[in-house]
């Protein structure tokens, strides 16, 4: 949610320890960042990621998007600005002593946007990806219009760009648990506010950036955990319940959502919910 459901923290959610940042970093890289292969994949395989591609990702997390692009040949740059734990476990993941030499040189993890513009020796972009869904938090699609329109300039001119949004709510199980965190963040009108996927969200993004809609897909993204326990940590890993946490406690929060991941866990102790992701391609101008 990471905002899958994906967000690493909201604002004005509360402090938190650089310990706990850290497990719920490695929570996320371990058990939820898993749930969104499926939409790599399609992706991947529809733009047809390879050796010829030089990827940037906005927001790459701890970074399996770009190992997977990086299985197929793509040079990459990731751009993570939110969480430097999830910075971190993507550099141990395409950065460290067992990646070769040549991988090395390929790839390139930052916090902030490169700087340099195509020309000379810097080469354009030819995809951008935006994995991280919006569609369930308030200004989500602001944040992303504003990463989109800093970022085009560096890609080539006709670029597809990916952009990523949950499915509709009746298709989403996820949805029954997101109303947990609504409901109990609702209880401190200082924090920011979930909201409910719109259709045309994706397109309007990409308009208010200056790109050109060419194209989009669905694909189904279920939840699966070996445990309620595992749910719990994987859900909590996104940030999409902080604010939740803030306006109440960790325990209510905890009672809460495993009352709401009641209905899908199954006789042998595993949690599955069905889930639908959408995708845009927009091109640069």
């Amino acid at each position: 949610m990471t905002p899958v459901l994906v967000r690493q923290h909201l604002p004005h959610a509360g402090p938190a320890s650089h310990a706990d940042l850290g497990a719920r970093a490695r929570d996320w890289s371990e058990i939820q960042e898993r749930m969104l292969v499926p939409l790599y994949e399609a992706v991947h395989e529809r733009l047809e990621t390879g050796p010829g591609t030089r990827l940037l990702s906005l927001g790459c997390g701890s970074g399996l998007a770009l190992v997977m692009a990086a299985s197929r040949g793509a040079a990459l740059t990731g751009v993570e600005s939110s969480s430097p734990a999830r910075l971190a476990l993507a550099r141990e993941r395409l950065l460290g002593e067992s990646r070769g030499a040549r991988a090395r040189v390929d790839v390139r993890l930052t916090d902030r946007l490169p700087m340099e513009r195509p020309g000379g020796r810097t080469s354009a972009y030819t995809v951008v990806t935006a994995f991280e869904p919006i569609g369930r938090v308030a200004g989500d699609t602001e944040e992303l219009t504003a990463s989109l329109a800093a970022a085009t300039p560096l890609a080539r001119r006709g670029a597809p760009v990916v952009l990523v949004g949950w499915g509709p709510p009746e298709r989403c199980a996820t949805t029954a648990v997101l109303r947990v965190a609504a409901k109990l963040a609702d209880q401190d009108r200082g924090t920011v506010r979930l909201r409910p996927a719109v259709r045309d969200d994706l397109e309007e993004v990409a308009r208010r950036a200056g790109l050109r809609p060419d194209g989009s897909g669905r694909v189904a993204c279920p939840f699966g955990y070996a445990d309620l326990h595992s749910a719990l940590r994987g859900l909590l890993s996104t940030g999409l319940f902080d604010a939740a946490v803030a306006a109440t406690d960790q325990a209510q929060v905890d009672k809460e959502l495993t009352e709401a991941l009641h209905p899908y866990r199954r006789s042998d102790g595993t949690v599955w919910m069905p889930n639908v992701f959408r995708y845009l391609i927009a091109r640069t101008p």
